[in-house]
């Protein structure tokens, strides 16, 4: 097994302020809770389909990265 997979850092560029409440949830379930915040995620379907809910308030950055 390879300790080098596909991995997304995601950003948090616009405030959640006034949102859905869907959508906070989903910044809350990536780890994404103030401005300005990076968290480096797995690039599986179910963060893909997370990020397509609040691409308008990330910045996402593909990378391959350690996965530990």
């Amino acid at each position: 097994m390879s300790a080098v997979t596909d991995m997304v850092r995601v950003t948090l560029v616009k405030s959640p302020i006034g949102r859905p409440g869907k959508q906070r949830e989903v910044l809350r379930g990536m780890g994404l809770g103030k401005v300005g915040r990076t968290v480096s995620l797995k690039n599986t379907p179910e963060i893909k389909g997370m990020i397509r809910k609040v691409i308008h308030m990330v910045s996402v950055e593909e990378y391959t990265g350690d996965a530990s």
